[in-house]
């Protein structure tokens, strides 16, 4: 497998084999950057900690905490020609254009979205770099796989395995995966070698905020009709010896329910208690009394379908931004909310990733699922400091009180406590374990015999 390729060629050089490697296609780049800024100390602790692993590893940070400038950095020291592999077209055009910004000199093309350049920089989308993973597999020496937690999926992982890229670097702000096989990001890219939560760079990199939690009852008639439903989809539960719990549970029940019109049934109910309790009355009244108390601050709605949106946005006069906003509009939309012109904007999950999305000082969750990434996502697009050193953002979750809203809030928060908690009492560097540190020159291999890593960058190391 070509991802072996840079242990078979350490051990052949370690054992003074003489071989001819005729796999790498890959080069030395020369890159000039335009502009550089002093990173911030987590930037810098970051990088030196991937160093320190070999130049391999995943690197975990909040959503606005700085990851492309970060990468950006990698890429300097580590000049050879990388392959940047991202979620979206959004995001591939948001990197493409501040690659260039960065290295107006450099080659940099795109791979997907109608385009199929060959260059020394390139960017790519997951599925098109999937797709054409054997033809690019020895032409670059760097991978830099933006929101990395894509990458062990059945089909995506055909891009790291099929690379003999020595280095590779993940970015992203929860690597956890439903279904466990992030633990595959370890042979992949590597390690997670260094890791920040939102709370660790409060104040410093991130502006300082606050979680707000605000319990609505549902009206009487709402109580009614949510219990009325639930009876009869925990009934079929019981029935047929099922549980919700974990993504095999919920699996179970769609292919189960599918099978009988009881079944149907109980899919329906479970489908109407969340449209109660998401669209419930007492948070419309609870959404307008926060605008008003924050008016005329920019604020972010976020809801878990798009009916609840369209709702919001006719009653309210609010844009909104769903999946199925077209691509000009929605571009429009943002502009316009970055230049102040509208001060409040709606969306479901298609903001939760991949978009470029203008500072906000406000979030309200009106509805969510259980996933810490979305929970974690939602708020970091608050907290880019932007211009205001002074900043303090808060995030409002709204949730209806005796509901399975509670449970799915806990679930979210509960993770992300378990996830990040024994990280804030101590807000000094971490490094997980690596392996013991090698020397090695790839003069045959992965390297030419001119040394590249600056006299500074040795003594990082």
């Amino acid at each position: 497998m070509a991802l072996h390729y840079r242990p078979l060629v350490e051990t052949l050089q370690e054992e003074g084999i003489n071989f001819q490697d005729e796999a790498k296609a890959f080069n030395n780049l020369e890159l000039i950057a335009s502009f550089e800024r002093e990173p911030y100390p987590h930037q810098t602790e970051a990088l030196i900690a991937w160093k320190k692993s070999q130049r391999r590893g995943v690197i975990v940070l909040p959503t606005a905490a700085g990851k492309t400038y970060l990468a950006q950095l990698a890429l300097q020291s580590t000049p050879r020609s990388t392959l940047i592999i991202v979620p979206t077209i959004d995001l591939m055009h948001q990197w493409y254009a501040q690659m260039l910004a960065a290295f107006p000199d450099a080659e940099v093309g795109l791979l997907g979205g109608g385009s199929k350049d060959n260059s020394a920089i390139l960017i790519a989308t997951y599925q098109s770099a999937a797709i054409y993973s054997e033809t690019l597999g020895n032409r670059y020496a760097f991978l830099i796989f933006d929101e990395c937690h894509h990458l062990p999926s059945d089909f995506f992982r055909k891009i790291a395995e099929d690379s003999i890229a020595p280095y590779r670097l993940g970015l992203t702000a929860t690597p956890d995966r439903g279904d466990g096989s992030h633990q595959d990001l370890d042979y992949l890219i590597g390690a997670i070698v260094y890791q920040k939560s939102p709370q660790d760079l409060s104040g410093k990199a991130l502006a300082d905020h606050e979680i707000i939690q605000i319990k609505v009852k549902l009206s009487a008639k709402e109580q009614e009709k949510y219990q009325e439903a639930i009876k009869i989809r925990n009934d079929f539960l019981r029935k047929n010896n099922l549980s919700l719990s974990g993504l095999d549970g919920w699996q179970n029940f769609v292919m189960i329910s599918a099978r009988s019109s009881e079944g149907r049934r109980a899919m329906l109910a479970h489908r109407e208690s969340k449209e109660i309790s998401s669209g419930t009355q007492g948070k419309l009244r609870v959404l307008a009394e926060l605008i008003c108390e924050h008016h005329p601050e920019r604020i972010l709605i976020f809801t878990n379908d798009n009916a609840t949106v369209y709702r919001i946005s006719e009653s309210f006069l609010i844009p909104a931004i769903t999946h199925q906003t077209p691509v000009k509009e929605r571009h429009e939309i943002l502009t316009r909310f970055r230049q102040g012109e509208y001060k409040i904007l709606v969306t479901s999950h298609v903001l939760n990733e991949g978009v470029d999305v203008p500072e906000a000082g406000i979030a309200i969750i009106l509805s969510g699922t259980g996933s810490t990434r979305e929970y974690i996502q939602r708020l970091g697009r608050v907290l880019r400091k932007g211009q205001q050193e002074d900043k303090r953002a808060i995030l409002y979750e709204v949730i209806a009180e005796n509901t399975t809203e509670e449970k799915t809030s806990q679930r979210r928060r509960g993770e992300h406590k378990n996830q990040t908690s024994y990280k804030t009492g101590n807000r000094q560097l971490e490094l997980l374990p690596s392996p013991p540190k090698k020397s090695f020159s790839f003069p045959k291999a992965a390297e030419s015999s001119t040394p590249w890593v600056s006299s500074q960058e040795s003594e990082e190391e």
